[in-house]
């Protein structure tokens, strides 16, 4: 008599593909809260893009800092809240942009502080000491 091939799977290997998952579910589960909280802090960042310009702009054509650190010098309009975005503020005399996250990217900051260059042609942007956004793995 010919013996009969085995049918299905054995309960050791079903046990051990339960564990291969459950050991990827747990190291995926964390990495994707992080990747959704990046992808929210983007609309916090990019929220800076239209006012970093205006303030170049308005840099170039007086060569002063002081004369372009609000948004009426500026010609524009502070962008409005959002679910990610709870407001976008230029600090007077230093020109400083302050962009501050809601509770969904944990209320963290993304700051950048504007330098004149010598010859008054070109502004730079670096981060703040008050950002605290690069600490959480949020911007760059």
């Amino acid at each position: 008599m010919l013996k009969q091939a085995q049918k299905g799977f054995t309960l050791i290997e079903l046990m051990i593909v339960i564990a291969i998952i459950g050991i990827l579910a747990a190291v995926a589960v964390p990495q994707y809260g992080q990747y959704t909280k990046k992808a929210r802090f983007a609309e916090v960042v990019s929220s800076t893009s239209a006012i970093k310009t205006a303030i170049s702009v308005c840099v170039q054509e007086n060569n002063t800092l002081t004369d372009c650190d609000t948004y009426a010098e500026i010609g524009t309009a502070a962008p409005a809240a959002t679910p990610n975005l709870a407001s976008v503020a230029i600090t007077e005399t230093s020109a400083l942009l302050t962009a501050t996250g809601t509770a969904k990217v944990d209320g963290k900051i993304y700051a950048l502080l504007p330098t004149l260059s010598a010859t008054g042609s070109s502004v730079t942007w670096a981060f703040d000491t008050s950002s605290n956004c690069a600490a959480a793995g949020l911007c760059k």
